[in-house]
Protein backbone atom coordinates (compact mmCIF):
# COMPACT_ATOMS: atom_id res chain seq x y z
CA UNK A 1 0.00 0.00 0.00
CA UNK A 2 1.19 3.44 -0.82
CA UNK A 3 2.14 6.02 2.00
CA UNK A 4 0.29 8.28 3.27
CA UNK A 5 1.40 12.07 4.56
CA UNK A 6 -0.35 12.41 7.46
CA UNK A 7 0.55 15.82 7.97
CA UNK A 8 -2.33 16.69 5.33
CA UNK A 9 -5.15 14.81 7.44
CA UNK A 10 -7.14 16.82 10.32
CA UNK A 11 -6.12 16.56 13.32
CA UNK A 12 -9.39 14.43 14.20
CA UNK A 13 -7.94 11.84 11.03
CA UNK A 14 -4.80 11.62 12.43
CA UNK A 15 -5.69 11.00 15.92
CA UNK A 16 -8.27 8.00 14.43
CA UNK A 17 -5.41 6.37 12.29
CA UNK A 18 -2.87 6.22 14.83
CA UNK A 19 -5.66 4.21 17.50
CA UNK A 20 -6.20 1.58 14.47
CA UNK A 21 -2.80 0.69 13.74
CA UNK A 22 -2.19 0.25 17.68
CA UNK A 23 -5.15 -1.93 17.95
CA UNK A 24 -4.20 -3.72 14.75
CA UNK A 25 -0.68 -4.65 16.33
CA UNK A 26 -1.56 -4.81 20.04
CA UNK A 27 -5.52 -6.71 19.61
CA UNK A 28 -5.12 -8.31 15.78
CA UNK A 29 -1.32 -9.32 16.51
CA UNK A 30 0.10 -7.46 13.43
CA UNK A 31 3.75 -6.89 13.61
CA UNK A 32 4.44 -2.91 13.08
CA UNK A 33 6.20 -3.56 10.11
CA UNK A 34 3.21 -5.32 8.98
CA UNK A 35 0.59 -3.29 10.34
CA UNK A 36 2.89 0.19 8.45
CA UNK A 37 2.67 -1.54 5.13
CA UNK A 38 -0.85 -2.09 5.65
CA UNK A 39 -2.52 1.52 6.75
CA UNK A 40 0.71 3.48 4.49
CA UNK A 41 2.43 5.52 7.12
CA UNK A 42 6.69 4.89 8.48
CA UNK A 43 7.43 1.45 10.29
CA UNK A 44 9.11 4.76 12.59
CA UNK A 45 5.93 6.22 12.80
CA UNK A 46 4.20 2.96 14.05
CA UNK A 47 7.04 2.19 16.74
CA UNK A 48 7.01 5.91 18.01
CA UNK A 49 2.93 5.12 18.43
CA UNK A 50 3.67 2.49 20.30
CA UNK A 51 6.30 3.52 23.02
CA UNK A 52 4.02 6.60 23.63
CA UNK A 53 1.08 4.31 24.53
CA UNK A 54 3.30 2.36 26.97
CA UNK A 55 4.69 5.72 28.21
CA UNK A 56 1.89 7.37 28.73
CA UNK A 57 -1.24 5.38 27.93
CA UNK A 58 -3.83 5.98 25.16
CA UNK A 59 -3.49 9.53 25.70
CA UNK A 60 0.09 9.76 24.04
CA UNK A 61 -2.30 9.18 20.49
CA UNK A 62 -3.98 12.43 21.08
CA UNK A 63 -3.64 15.08 18.25
CA UNK A 64 -1.09 17.91 19.53
CA UNK A 65 -0.97 21.85 18.28
CA UNK A 66 -0.09 22.46 15.18
CA UNK A 67 2.17 25.12 14.33
CA UNK A 68 6.13 25.88 14.82
CA UNK A 69 6.30 26.10 18.68
CA UNK A 70 7.17 29.43 20.11
CA UNK A 71 10.74 30.37 20.69
CA UNK A 72 11.20 33.34 22.83
CA UNK A 73 14.05 35.94 21.84
CA UNK A 74 15.18 36.46 25.35
CA UNK A 75 17.21 34.07 26.81
CA UNK A 76 16.53 33.40 30.21
CA UNK A 77 18.86 34.51 31.93
CA UNK A 78 17.88 37.86 30.26
CA UNK A 79 14.25 37.23 31.22
CA UNK A 80 14.89 36.58 34.62
CA UNK A 81 16.89 40.03 34.71
CA UNK A 82 13.55 41.78 33.34
CA UNK A 83 11.62 40.13 36.04
CA UNK A 84 13.49 41.35 38.65
CA UNK A 85 13.89 45.15 37.37
CA UNK A 86 10.08 44.81 36.98
CA UNK A 87 9.91 44.15 40.43
CA UNK A 88 12.60 46.14 41.86
CA UNK A 89 12.32 49.42 40.01
CA UNK A 90 10.14 51.96 38.88
CA UNK A 91 10.37 52.76 34.80
CA UNK A 92 11.49 56.32 35.95
CA UNK A 93 13.77 54.75 38.14
CA UNK A 94 15.54 53.04 34.78
CA UNK A 95 15.44 56.60 33.08
CA UNK A 96 12.75 55.61 30.88
CA UNK A 97 9.69 57.99 29.88
CA UNK A 98 7.52 56.21 31.89
CA UNK A 99 5.87 55.99 35.36
CA UNK A 100 4.47 52.81 35.46
CA UNK A 101 5.13 49.66 34.17
CA UNK A 102 3.02 49.43 30.65
CA UNK A 103 3.75 46.78 28.15
CA UNK A 104 5.26 49.79 25.93
CA UNK A 105 7.56 50.37 29.13
CA UNK A 106 8.42 46.95 29.48
CA UNK A 107 9.27 46.92 25.42
CA UNK A 108 11.52 49.70 25.92
CA UNK A 109 13.56 48.31 28.53
CA UNK A 110 13.73 45.64 26.51
CA UNK A 111 14.79 46.85 23.36
CA UNK A 112 17.91 49.20 25.70
CA UNK A 113 19.18 46.65 27.38
CA UNK A 114 19.16 43.97 24.94
CA UNK A 115 18.65 45.59 21.89
CA UNK A 116 15.73 43.01 21.17
CA UNK A 117 12.77 44.76 19.67
CA UNK A 118 9.61 42.78 20.50
CA UNK A 119 5.95 43.94 19.81
CA UNK A 120 3.88 44.65 22.65
CA UNK A 121 1.69 41.62 21.89
CA UNK A 122 5.09 39.79 22.30
CA UNK A 123 5.15 41.61 25.96
CA UNK A 124 2.14 41.14 26.89
CA UNK A 125 2.71 37.58 26.09
CA UNK A 126 5.98 37.67 28.13
CA UNK A 127 3.97 39.09 31.08
CA UNK A 128 1.78 36.29 31.21
CA UNK A 129 4.26 33.99 31.11
CA UNK A 130 6.24 35.24 33.98
CA UNK A 131 3.08 35.79 36.13
CA UNK A 132 2.60 39.20 35.70
CA UNK A 133 -0.73 40.55 35.65
CA UNK A 134 -1.72 44.45 35.57
CA UNK A 135 -2.90 45.79 38.83
CA UNK A 136 -3.51 49.11 40.47
CA UNK A 137 -0.61 50.34 41.89
CA UNK A 138 0.00 51.10 45.60
CA UNK A 139 0.96 54.92 46.37
CA UNK A 140 4.12 54.83 48.46
CA UNK A 141 5.89 58.47 49.89
CA UNK A 142 9.30 59.24 48.66
CA UNK A 143 10.00 60.60 52.32
CA UNK A 144 9.16 56.37 53.62
CA UNK A 145 12.25 55.29 55.82
CA UNK A 146 12.21 51.66 54.97
CA UNK A 147 15.10 51.40 58.11
CA UNK A 148 12.32 52.82 60.88
CA UNK A 149 9.45 50.83 59.08
CA UNK A 150 11.75 47.65 59.61
CA UNK A 151 12.39 48.64 63.38
CA UNK A 152 8.75 49.20 63.86
CA UNK A 153 8.61 45.90 62.50
CA UNK A 154 11.18 44.09 64.53
CA UNK A 155 11.29 45.84 67.90
CA UNK A 156 9.57 48.59 69.01
CA UNK A 157 5.87 46.66 67.96
CA UNK A 158 6.87 43.97 69.45
CA UNK A 159 7.87 45.36 72.91
CA UNK A 160 4.39 47.15 72.71
CA UNK A 161 2.71 43.91 72.05
CA UNK A 162 4.48 42.40 75.10
CA UNK A 163 4.18 44.87 77.30
CA UNK A 164 0.23 45.09 76.42
CA UNK A 165 0.07 41.22 77.13
CA UNK A 166 1.64 41.81 80.29
CA UNK A 167 -1.17 43.89 81.88
CA UNK A 168 -3.90 42.82 79.25
CA UNK A 169 -3.87 46.39 78.26
CA UNK A 170 -6.06 46.47 74.64
CA UNK A 171 -3.91 47.75 71.56
CA UNK A 172 -6.62 49.94 69.21
CA UNK A 173 -5.40 51.38 66.46
CA UNK A 174 -6.10 54.89 65.51
CA UNK A 175 -7.18 56.79 62.24
CA UNK A 176 -9.00 59.80 60.79
CA UNK A 177 -10.36 60.67 57.23
CA UNK A 178 -12.25 63.00 55.64
CA UNK A 179 -15.46 62.20 53.65
CA UNK A 180 -16.90 64.17 50.31
CA UNK A 181 -20.16 63.92 48.80
CA UNK A 182 -18.68 63.54 45.22
CA UNK A 183 -16.72 60.46 46.22
CA UNK A 184 -17.23 57.80 43.81
CA UNK A 185 -16.27 53.53 43.83
CA UNK A 186 -17.43 50.67 41.43
CA UNK A 187 -18.71 49.80 38.01
CA UNK A 188 -22.26 49.79 36.72
CA UNK A 189 -23.88 48.13 33.76
CA UNK A 190 -24.51 49.69 30.42
CA UNK A 191 -24.83 49.40 26.49
CA UNK A 192 -21.03 49.07 25.12
CA UNK A 193 -19.96 52.89 24.23
CA UNK A 194 -22.72 54.39 26.76
CA UNK A 195 -21.27 55.44 29.56
CA UNK A 196 -24.02 55.02 32.48
CA UNK A 197 -25.14 58.81 34.12
CA UNK A 198 -26.05 58.34 37.99
CA UNK A 199 -28.17 61.34 38.92
CA UNK A 200 -26.70 62.76 42.34
CA UNK A 201 -26.59 66.38 44.25
CA UNK A 202 -24.25 68.89 42.41
CA UNK A 203 -23.52 70.44 46.00
CA UNK A 204 -20.48 69.35 47.79
CA UNK A 205 -20.54 68.66 51.99
CA UNK A 206 -18.03 66.51 53.70
CA UNK A 207 -18.31 65.24 57.24
CA UNK A 208 -15.21 63.49 59.12
CA UNK A 209 -14.42 60.43 60.73
CA UNK A 210 -12.37 59.44 63.81
CA UNK A 211 -12.21 55.32 64.90
CA UNK A 212 -10.13 52.51 66.47
CA UNK A 213 -10.06 49.34 65.39
CA UNK A 214 -8.31 45.88 67.51
CA UNK A 215 -7.67 42.69 66.32
CA UNK A 216 -10.45 41.15 68.43
CA UNK A 217 -12.75 42.82 66.02
CA UNK A 218 -13.74 46.41 68.46
CA UNK A 219 -14.50 49.09 66.74
CA UNK A 220 -15.02 52.74 68.13
CA UNK A 221 -16.05 55.65 66.02
CA UNK A 222 -16.97 59.64 66.35
CA UNK A 223 -18.64 61.14 63.09
CA UNK A 224 -18.08 65.05 63.41
CA UNK A 225 -18.16 67.59 60.52
CA UNK A 226 -16.09 69.91 62.22
CA UNK A 227 -12.65 70.36 61.41
CA UNK A 228 -9.98 68.00 63.37
CA UNK A 229 -8.28 69.37 65.94
CA UNK A 230 -7.04 68.89 69.24
CA UNK A 231 -10.61 69.48 71.09
CA UNK A 232 -12.25 66.51 68.51
CA UNK A 233 -9.20 64.29 69.52
CA UNK A 234 -9.71 64.73 72.95
CA UNK A 235 -13.40 64.32 72.92
CA UNK A 236 -13.23 60.86 71.27
CA UNK A 237 -9.65 60.08 73.73
CA UNK A 238 -12.46 60.65 76.40
CA UNK A 239 -15.17 58.58 75.16
CA UNK A 240 -12.80 55.76 73.86
CA UNK A 241 -11.01 55.62 77.90
CA UNK A 242 -14.76 55.45 78.72
CA UNK A 243 -15.77 52.71 76.88
CA UNK A 244 -13.26 50.67 78.37
CA UNK A 245 -13.33 50.66 82.30
CA UNK A 246 -10.64 48.80 84.14
CA UNK A 247 -8.53 48.42 81.15
CA UNK A 248 -5.52 50.18 79.42
CA UNK A 249 -5.72 51.06 76.28
CA UNK A 250 -2.62 51.40 74.03
CA UNK A 251 -3.41 53.33 71.05
CA UNK A 252 -1.43 53.43 68.02
CA UNK A 253 -1.83 56.52 65.87
CA UNK A 254 0.36 58.55 63.32
CA UNK A 255 2.28 61.11 63.14
CA UNK A 256 -0.45 63.81 62.62
CA UNK A 257 0.28 67.57 64.10
CA UNK A 258 -2.50 67.02 66.61
CA UNK A 259 -1.48 64.11 67.82
CA UNK A 260 1.80 66.02 69.06
CA UNK A 261 -0.25 69.02 70.02
CA UNK A 262 0.66 70.30 73.88
CA UNK A 263 -3.10 70.05 74.78
CA UNK A 264 -3.00 65.54 73.47
CA UNK A 265 0.37 65.48 75.49
CA UNK A 266 -0.91 66.78 78.40
CA UNK A 267 -3.81 64.95 78.97
CA UNK A 268 -2.26 62.12 77.93
CA UNK A 269 0.44 62.44 80.67
CA UNK A 270 -3.04 63.16 83.64
CA UNK A 271 -4.37 59.87 81.75
CA UNK A 272 -1.39 57.73 81.59
CA UNK A 273 -2.77 55.00 83.65
CA UNK A 274 -5.67 54.60 81.53
CA UNK A 275 -4.30 55.18 77.88
CA UNK A 276 -0.96 55.42 76.67
CA UNK A 277 0.00 56.43 72.65
CA UNK A 278 2.54 55.29 70.49
CA UNK A 279 3.17 56.79 66.80
CA UNK A 280 4.09 55.13 63.35
CA UNK A 281 6.79 55.82 61.35
CA UNK A 282 6.44 59.04 59.30
CA UNK A 283 4.50 58.31 56.11
CA UNK A 284 3.79 54.43 56.20
CA UNK A 285 0.01 54.50 56.28
CA UNK A 286 -0.18 50.59 55.10
CA UNK A 287 1.13 49.35 58.85
CA UNK A 288 -2.26 50.73 59.92
CA UNK A 289 -5.06 48.39 59.85
CA UNK A 290 -7.57 51.03 60.41
CA UNK A 291 -6.71 52.19 57.08
CA UNK A 292 -8.95 49.17 55.60
CA UNK A 293 -11.46 50.42 57.68
CA UNK A 294 -11.39 53.75 55.80
CA UNK A 295 -11.33 52.38 52.69
CA UNK A 296 -14.53 49.71 53.31
CA UNK A 297 -16.50 53.08 54.59
CA UNK A 298 -15.71 55.03 51.46
CA UNK A 299 -16.32 52.33 49.04
CA UNK A 300 -19.13 50.61 50.66
CA UNK A 301 -20.85 53.38 52.64
CA UNK A 302 -20.31 56.18 50.67
CA UNK A 303 -19.18 55.36 47.17
CA UNK A 304 -21.89 53.33 46.30
CA UNK A 305 -24.27 55.98 47.88
CA UNK A 306 -25.36 59.18 46.48
CA UNK A 307 -26.73 60.97 49.81
CA UNK A 308 -28.90 64.75 49.19
CA UNK A 309 -27.20 66.48 52.02
CA UNK A 310 -24.35 66.72 54.84
CA UNK A 311 -27.08 65.22 57.74
CA UNK A 312 -28.10 62.02 55.13
CA UNK A 313 -24.41 61.48 54.60
CA UNK A 314 -23.53 61.15 57.86
CA UNK A 315 -26.72 59.08 58.71
CA UNK A 316 -25.44 56.47 55.82
CA UNK A 317 -21.79 56.45 57.43
CA UNK A 318 -23.20 56.01 60.83
CA UNK A 319 -25.80 53.21 60.40
CA UNK A 320 -22.84 51.52 57.94
CA UNK A 321 -20.51 51.74 61.08
CA UNK A 322 -22.84 50.62 63.80
CA UNK A 323 -23.69 47.90 61.41
CA UNK A 324 -20.07 47.01 61.27
CA UNK A 325 -19.08 46.99 65.06
CA UNK A 326 -22.06 44.24 65.54
CA UNK A 327 -19.85 42.33 63.60
CA UNK A 328 -16.54 41.60 64.75
CA UNK A 329 -15.63 39.42 62.32
CA UNK A 330 -15.12 41.84 59.63
CA UNK A 331 -12.99 44.28 61.71
CA UNK A 332 -10.82 41.13 62.01
CA UNK A 333 -10.71 40.24 58.70
CA UNK A 334 -9.14 43.44 58.34
CA UNK A 335 -5.82 42.10 60.32
CA UNK A 336 -5.36 38.95 57.62
CA UNK A 337 -4.36 41.86 54.62
CA UNK A 338 -0.83 41.13 53.98
CA UNK A 339 0.71 44.97 55.36
CA UNK A 340 -0.75 44.16 58.51
CA UNK A 341 -0.82 40.94 59.77
CA UNK A 342 2.11 41.61 61.80
CA UNK A 343 -0.42 43.04 64.09
CA UNK A 344 -3.42 40.28 63.79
Amino acid sequence: MKKQDARLLTAEAQEALRQRVIAAVQEDGLSPTVAALTFGVSRQSVHNWLNRVEGVGASGLRSRKRGPRHVSRLKPHQAATIVRMIVDRCPNQLKLPYALWTREAVQELIRRRYGVDVSVWTVGRYLKRWGMTPQKPVRRAFERDPVAVQQWLDEEYPTIAAAAKRESAEIHWGDEMGMRSDHQTGTSYSPKGQTPVIPGTGQRFRCNMISTVTNRGRLAFMIYKEGFTAAVFLRFLRRLVRQAPGRRIYLIVDGHPVHRSRAVTRWLQENESRILMFRLPAYSPELNPDELLNQDVKSNALGRQRPKNVTEMVDTVRSYLRSTQKQPAIVRSYFREKHVRYAA
